[in-house]
């Protein structure tokens, strides 16, 4: 046989094989399906149940857990009003946009609060709450606690901030230690009042949030060993200075302007140099009223962390 011949034997052989292998692959395919489509099978298996997907109070519990199945089922709850759900460790909260009448009670409080188990109770902000409260009070030597409240803009971290705030001011006051029940009042009431400040300063109506914060905040509550709460401390950072003179498209600034020209007095209107129908380039949207623009409450609250009238007035002056 000739090189030639030789040549082609060898290429016919490796087309043949080259077949060969093909129709062994695809063999093995019909015969075993893919791994995509034994998941696919799971999914839909999992969610033909559609009136049982709102029972699931962790998501842990999900099989298989995917983002399809885990988005279905937070969708399933939040029809039914339901906003909370244990993912393990983690609590996932949707924001309902509208106000849910006694879910964040003070009855509500106590019921978490006295409960011998509260992990048995539904899903809810105060359940982590009351785990971290627990881990301090249980511990021979005070150790601290940490919660992270995180989420994109419009999820409800202001929110969640001010129960888990009002939650802990509420539960470490004890009425059964009267001589420091003055003490502890005052600072639950400087610790609450603290929120409308923090807000009037830092927080905007932007496009997906009327409060939305536009800085970062790391509360820290002070308890003593009898878990009595005897201070507090907030610190601020990355706060976006630049929507003092410039905001976005259908924004406005920071809520304390808006505040100011709607609730001046006509004196304070003439020392801070503010006419009724003046209008300011960098107050757009003014006419768009929102529940954050209370001066009022922003005033009371500086007079309950011990800001004076004349110090509120230099700051009111510098706007």
């Amino acid at each position: 046989m000739s090189s030639a011949d030789n040549r082609r034997n060898v290429r016919a052989g490796y087309r043949n094989g080259g077949a060969t292998v093909e129709g062994l692959i695809q063999n093995v395919d019909s015969s075993h399906p893919s791994l995509n489509d034994s998941l696919e099978g799971e999914i839909q298996a999992f969610l033909i149940n559609e009136d049982q997907l709102h029972t699931y109070d962790d998501l842990t519990k999900v099989n298989p857990v995917t983002p399809t199945t885990v988005l279905k089922c937070l969708q399933a709850r939040y029809s039914v009003k339901v906003f909370y759900t244990h993912a393990g460790c983690t609590l996932v909260a949707l924001n309902p946009f509208q106000p849910v009448p006694d879910l964040y009670s003070l009855d509500v409080m106590k019921e978490y609060h006295y409960a011998s188990q509260p992990q048995e109770f539904k899903p809810h902000i105060f359940i982590v709450a009351e785990e971290a409260y627990r881990n301090v009070q249980g511990q021979l030597e005070p150790v601290n606690q940490s919660l992270v409240v995180s989420g994109e803009s419009g999820a409800g971290k202001t929110w969640t901030s001010r129960c888990l705030m009002k939650y802990y001011a509420t539960v470490a006051a004890s009425s059964s230690v009267m001589k420091s029940q003055d003490t502890v009042e005052r600072i639950e009431r400087r610790v609450l009042d603290s929120n409308p400040i923090m807000e009037a300063f830092g927080n905007a109506c932007t496009l997906r949030n009327n409060n939305s914060s536009r800085f970062g905040k790391y509360i820290q509550l002070q308890l003593d060993r009898c878990q009595l709460l005897v201070g507090a401390s907030v610190q601020t950072y990355l706060l976006e200075k630049t929507r003092v003179t410039c905001q976005p498209a259908n924004e406005r600034n920071f809520h304390i302007f808006y505040q100011m020209m709607k609730g001046a007095t006509d004196q304070q209107r003439k020392e801070w140099m503010i006419s009724q129908d003046q209008c300011f380039a960098w107050l757009p949207n003014s006419e768009k009223t929102v529940e954050e623009d209370c001066f009022d409450e922003t005033v009371e609250a500086m007079v309950h962390l011990g800001i004076h009238a004349e110090r509120q007035q230099q700051i009111f002056r510098v706007r």
